[in-house]
């Protein structure tokens, strides 16, 4: 059985998005060994998972897309979960409109190589935070204050430190496993 690892930016302040959503706060903190930590999570990765706010941004970004990251990003299987979207158009894209916790557990029983990730998109995230069904977090903390904004966690949650990587501009990633 497949696990499933959500990776998500966090800004200092515990928020993955400033209050209107804008992108580069996650730039605070950014350094080659820090973008290599990311490439080789979202390389090693069999599947990775979404919501379709987050294809619609990325679907348009990364088939064009320039550097390291373009390949996987592009070559890895997608699967968007949405109740709206008919169609998609950026290549190994499969969309889902089911239950989310019972089409997760099927994705995770049918993938036994590799893991699923989730990279990217609060909403989503949250709701699979939710469900009980991830696996293994990985958190990476920028060294910027949003000051208020989305947060991942809503309720209590127990998870225990695997590992933590401090980068060499400021950003810190923090692993954990999910505990049952």
């Amino acid at each position: 059985m497949a696990s499933l690892i959500l990776k998500m930016s966090v800004s200092l302040d515990g928020y993955v998005a400033p209050p209107d959503r804008s992108a580069g706060w996650e730039a605070a903190g950014r350094s080659p060994d820090g973008a290599s930590w990311v490439l080789e999570t979202v390389s090693n990765a069999s599947v990775h998972l979404m919501g379709a706010a987050t294809y619609a941004q990325w679907a348009d970004y990364w088939p064009s897309a320039p550097g390291p990251f373009a390949k996987p990003m592009n070559d890895l299987p997608k699967i968007v979960f949405s109740g709206s979207l008919k169609s998609a158009d950026w290549a190994e894209t499969t969309i889902i409109s089911g239950d989310l916790t019972e089409e997760v557990t099927r994705l995770k029983q049918e993938h036994s190589g590799g893991y699923l990730l989730v990279q990217g998109g609060a909403r989503f995230a949250r709701s699979l935070v939710r469900t009980g069904l991830i696996d293994e977090y990985r958190l990476v903390v920028h060294p910027v204050i949003t000051g208020s904004g989305e947060q991942l966690f809503t309720a209590p949650l127990t998870i225990e430190p695997i590992s933590t990587t401090a980068f060499s501009a400021g950003a810190v990633a923090h692993v954990f496993a999910a505990r049952s």
